[in-house]
């Protein structure tokens, strides 16, 4: 086997392990079988679970970097946000484990949570905070809003509803084919609010 193939097919095992069982809820012996290889692959490629587990923590959040990119989109303020909101749906249907992560590192922090998570988690909220101050001085928002909570509740309302998923699939249809429906109504509760 090829060491990029092996390394690979590591990270590719090890991804709905951790994100099930969380880092303490995964051995080594389960890891290596998972993935169909020797046990002291994990040490000589990753130096070890923890390394192993970083790796993951690494290639999901990676995907988050993506949001860098609406500094530079084109649009006003409110357009960017719905980009965002796009992007995160879109990233959430590509990268399905990524909110299990989350969720387990925010209440139950690795080592892995101040060198990789909280850094991705920040970048997000520092572009989206660089936006809403954007829209502020163009006139397009409010400023008399709290923009920390501003930008953490539009976050929170994407990412929310996804969390939720398992325990409301009796209420809402959470089907790819319903995300530009729920695109729209994240974009309108935003923008005007939920008063008639």
């Amino acid at each position: 086997m090829a060491e990029n193939d092996c390394r690979s097919q590591l990270i590719a095992a090890a991804t709905p392990l951790f994100a099930a069982k969380g880092f303490h809820g995964v051995g080594v012996r389960e890891l290596a079988a998972a993935a169909g290889v020797n046990i002291s692959m994990i040490s000589y490629y990753f130096k070890g679970k923890e390394g192993l587990y970083a790796a993951v923590l690494s290639e999901q959040f990676s995907t988050l970097k993506s949001v860098a990119q609406l500094a530079t989109a084109q649009g006003d303020p409110l357009a960017k946000f719905e980009l965002y909101v796009r992007a995160t749906v879109a990233r959430y249907r590509k990268t399905p484990y990524l909110l299990r992560f989350y969720t387990s590192e925010l209440t139950n922090p690795t080592p892995c949570f101040e060198s990789i998570v909280k850094p991705a988690i920040r970048g997000v909220l520092r572009v989206l905070l660089d936006n809403f101050y954007e829209g502020v001085s163009s006139r397009q928002f409010r400023s008399d809003l709290n923009p920390a909570d501003t930008v953490l509740a539009l976050a929170g309302m994407i990412n929310f509803y996804f969390l939720l998923e398992p325990a409301t699939a009796e209420m809402v249809d959470h089907a790819p084919e319903r995300d530009e429906e729920l695109i729209r109504h994240v974009m309108e509760l935003l923008a005007r609010g939920i008063l008639a």
